[in-house]
């Protein structure tokens, strides 16, 4: 029995599993698996035996990762995809650059967000012509690019005839095929690894010799299958299993000839399997190939044909480590003389430096040029390792610093913010000049801030520390310091504390070269009030050396704090296109989360809907969370109070203050909409007890609506006097509107409310413009003017039914029925019917948009967005995209 064979030996139930996925592939109905389980637990012999299980309907590709390609980005993607790259002409320009670029095949840099849709492209249209089934063996050791483009892939073939199928180590860390379904291969039962061990011949073993290579193996069919290779009765002293097999394959190893020995280090030390590289680099070196491969073959360790193939990956494992350093080195060298410089730039570097041991600044130049052809391609995490290992071959001090810090940019950048803190670490601060100590202090800020609770403390302290450090010697970059400060709190979501400890240092900066620049506006809003800052801020911000695009965030919180729509829909709309411009993910998933906030603050629930689920979907692209500040609040403002609810657990579950501070603004907006003023009032005492930007302003109307219907009016009084303070130097209609019809709640005056729907008359902001109407509508009510009420009331009720509003749209019914007049029920909105993203794919294809185009946006296939539209369609009752054009709130 082949050994193959022999290891699914009690594999029938995982067999099942894996087949089943093949057949829905074959229907149309893609999917992934992970297979999960300790070495040589039989994950590799499951893949090559649905791999051959039905050759004829299946085109089958395969990747593995490599335990020494970790630093090579997309390596395991290229391994994947070669098969089929000859198709890479059916694709878009944008998908197929995406790809060359990715795969060092073309320079430039690619979108990072299409490389994962550039290949779930490719294979579909592979996959066309047959079923496909890639196997991807090894994943645990995968580079991160390729895990990234992986598995966002995975997750979008339900509508391909791909099914995926992934083999990794049973680990706590998959970094992120974890969140992949998965099967666990556990051990044989006892009576299955008797069986197989039966099937090995063993009949030598005596029976007690037998049950102790049973107890030690636990049922692992690699173990069961070498561990009797061993010889003799006595067995070595027990280890855990996989070190018992290493060192089984170290042992095997050792008795080959030396060039068989040195021709399987060769092969371990190259990743790509390349005969043609092998074979070369073994000349190097003097090795008679013909003898030493049919050596190294005879011993089972190894098999040479189109790859170089080790038996397991922990012979490979064994034999590498097991090689003395200089016989690593050596085969390093030789495999980097056979390298073309030219087309494997990369590959010739990594080769080039395991085959260094002192400082080489040849070397650590390429590995330099490396990290940014790395970094162009995407590979982040690459390139932090290529310049990690530059500097340490570094000879000159100054570069060596340079280095590292470009490192620990590159490890931050790439989601390892205790990694960058580590690479740091090793910087000798003591003889650096300040500019340098500065970027050192900068980077731990950012690093800090990133870590969460902690660093909300000694961020901002370390970035305040490079601007000291630089306020003599770079007076300007020393006053960028605070405003990045402030920047960096505001991306990351932590905030909350931040403004006031930077302002407070930033009264010591070096003044500005020329005007007073945002920084002194900042300032004078902090130490003289809004009267003072807002004026100031205004002429910053709007005025015709306005330059906001380095704080984009800070930006759109200050257009919010001035009561500025025009300026806020500005900053919205430069995130955007510079985010699809730059494929910036931070950029566009900014631009998206506030393009959704403006669209809930202006009633445009559809376009606010849209823009939430494409910032999901390339947070999804990305394997990061999505933001929750917009969808908190569509959902208090569509008082969807279960909805809410669940979504401030998870905001809380995140921890971040000003995210919080959020969540509290919109559960006092819930709850005014259903009329329970004390959770109302509780929860915006919470949002404006922070003095956050932008936040505290817009939550004081709901504090005073709140605190007037408990009977708190001296919360109330003083509530209104904190908005008059923002409202009255704001001088918009909106701000004046705002703070008209909350002031009518505290004064009782008639004239207030009229102020009110005059200011707010024809402004984009429809929502409040319909909760003034309530207001006064209540107002006439209680004054016993119930004619005048009911005009006020319909107005409301059907402007509020019209956004969305549905809890305050309850509150006017509830209040035109006491009039003595019934509400006009009004038919459900499109998209009360539709998930977000079939609102995104709905409302995109209404106006005009292609499936192809569609995909594009939200990350999908073609074929995912027809399935989408199919669903759309039976949901709403309409036939094609021409009648989804028709719908009114799809336009």
């Amino acid at each position: 029995m082949p050994t193959a064979s022999r290891s699914l030996v009690g594999r029938h139930d995982e067999i099942a599993v894996l087949l089943a996925l093949g057949r829905a592939a074959e229907q149309g109905e893609g999917g992934v698996l992970v297979l999960r389980g300790e070495p040589g637990i039989g994950k590799s012999a499951l893949l090559e035996h649905i791999g051959r299980a039905r050759p004829e309907r299946f085109q089958v590709i395969r990747a593995s990762g490599s335990e020494f390609e970790g630093e090579l980005p997309f390596a395991a993607l290229h391994q994947l995809c070669l098969p089929v790259l000859a198709r890479l002409d059916t694709l878009s320009a944008r998908y197929r650059d995406a790809l060359l670029v990715a795969f060092g095949l073309a320079d430039g840099a690619p979108d990072p967000f299409r490389v994962g849709l550039a290949a779930l492209e490719l294979l579909a249209s592979a996959a066309a012509e047959r079923p496909m089934l890639c196997l991807v063996d090894d994943a645990h050791w995968l580079d991160a690019a390729s895990v990234k483009a992986l598995t966002f892939l995975a997750r979008r073939v339900a509508a391909e005839p791909i099914a995926v199928v992934f083999a990794a180590r049973d680990q706590d860390a998959l970094r992120g095929l974890d969140e992949l379904p998965g099967l666990t291969v556990g051990g044989l039962s006892d009576a299955h690894a008797r069986a197989l061990l039966a099937a090995e011949k063993t009949g030598t073993l005596d029976e007690r010799v037998r049950d102790r290579l049973l107890a030690e193996a636990r049922g692992n069919p690699l173990a069961l299958i070498e561990l009797p290779k061993a010889g003799g009765f006595a067995l070595p002293t027990p280890s855990p299993v996989a070190s018992r097999i290493e060192q089984i394959f170290r042992t095997r190893a050792a008795e080959l000839p030396p060039e068989a020995r040195l021709l399987l280090v060769l092969a371990s030390a190259d990743p790509t399997g390349d005969p043609g590289l092998l074979w070369a680099a073994a000349r190097r070196l003097g090795i008679d190939v013909s003898a030493a491969s049919a050596a190294a073959e005879a011993s089972g360790l190894v098999r040479f044909d189109t790859r170089a193939r080790f038996c397991h990956p922990l012979a490979r494992s064994a034999v590498y480590r097991a090689a003395e350093p200089e016989r690593r080195r050596a085969a390093h060298r030789a495999l980097a003389e056979a390298t073309d410089p030219v087309t494997a730039p990369d590959r010739h570097a990594w080769h080039r430096a395991q085959a260094t041991t002192g400082p080489d600044e040849q070397v650590a130049a390429e590995l330099e040029s490396s990290a940014s052809r790395a970094q162009a391609r995407g590979g982040v995490a690459a390139a932090a390792a290529f310049l990690e290992r530059a500097a340490a071959l570094s000879l000159d001090p100054g570069k060596q610093t340079e280095r590292t810090l470009a490192a620990a940019r590159a490890t931050l950048s790439a989601g390892q913010a205790a990694a960058a803190a580590d690479l740091l670490a090793s910087v000798g601060t003591d003889a650096l000049d300040d500019l340098r100590h500065a970027s050192v202090d900068l980077l731990r800020g950012q690093i800090a801030f990133v870590q969460g609770a902690d660093g909300v403390v000694t961020g901002p302290e370390l970035i305040l520390r490079a601007a000291q450090r630089l306020a003599s010697s770079d007076p300007q970059r020393s006053r960028e310091c605070f405003v990045a400060a402030l920047e960096m709190g505001l991306v990351v979501g932590r905030a909350a504390g931040v403004m006031d400890r930077v302002l407070e240092a930033a009264r010591s900066a070096p003044p500005a070269s020329g005007p007073p620049d945002l920084l002194d506006a900042l300032v004078l809003l902090s130490t003289e009030g809004h009267h003072a800052g807002v004026p100031a801020l205004r002429r910053v911000l709007t005025g015709e050396d306005a330059d906001w695009t380095r704080v984009p965030a800070l930006a759109s919180v200050l257009a919010g704090e001035l009561w500025d729509i025009d300026l806020h829909t500005a900053v919205v709309d430069w995130l955007v296109r510079t985010g699809q411009d730059t494929g910036s993910p931070m950029t566009i998933r900014l631009g998206l989360s506030q393009a959704a906030l403006s669209a809930v603050l202006t009633g445009d629930f559809g376009r606010a809907i849209a823009a939430i689920a494409e910032e999901e979907a390339i947070a999804d692209a990305l394997g990061v969370l999505p933001q929750l500040y917009p969808r908190v609040h569509l959902a208090a403002m569509r008082g969807h109070r279960q909805e809410v609810l669940d979504l401030f657990a998870e905001v809380m579950s995140r921890g971040t203050g000003q995210l919080t501070a959020n969540a509290h603004w919109a559960k006092a907006v819930l709850h005014n909409g259903l009329g329970d003023y004390p959770a109302a009032l509780a929860a915006a005492t919470r949002a404006v007890a922070g003095g956050d930007l932008f936040l505290t302003g817009f939550a004081l109307p709901e504090l005073v609506e709140a605190a007037v219907r408990c009977g708190e009016h001296a919360v109330a009084r003083s509530a209104l006097e904190s908005l008059a303070e923002r409202t009255e130097p704001a001088g918009t209609s909106f701000a004046l509107g705002v703070a008209a019809g909350t002031r009518a709640l505290v004064s009782d005056v008639e004239d207030d409310h009229r102020e009110a729907l005059e200011h707010l008359k024809g402004s984009p902001l429809a929502l409040h413009l319909a909760r003034t109407h309530l207001r006064y509508g209540e107002w006439l009510r209680r004054a016993g003017r119930r004619r005048e009420a009911r005009e006020h009331l319909r107005t409301a009720h059907e402007q509020l039914s019209e956004i969305g509003l549905e809890a305050f749209a309850r509150r006017a019914a509830d209040e035109l029925r006491a009039t003595g007049e019934v509400a006009r029920s009004r038919s459900e909105h499109t998209y009360d019917r539709l998930t977000m993203q079939e609102t995104h794919i709905a409302r995109q294809v209404a106006a005009g948009a292609t499936s192809k185009e569609v995909a594009t946006r939200l990350f999908l296939s073609p074929r995912t967005v027809d399935a989408h539209l199919r669903n759309i369609f039976r949901k709403l009752g309409v036939t094609s995209r021409r009648q989804l054009r028709d719908l009114p709130d799809l336009r």
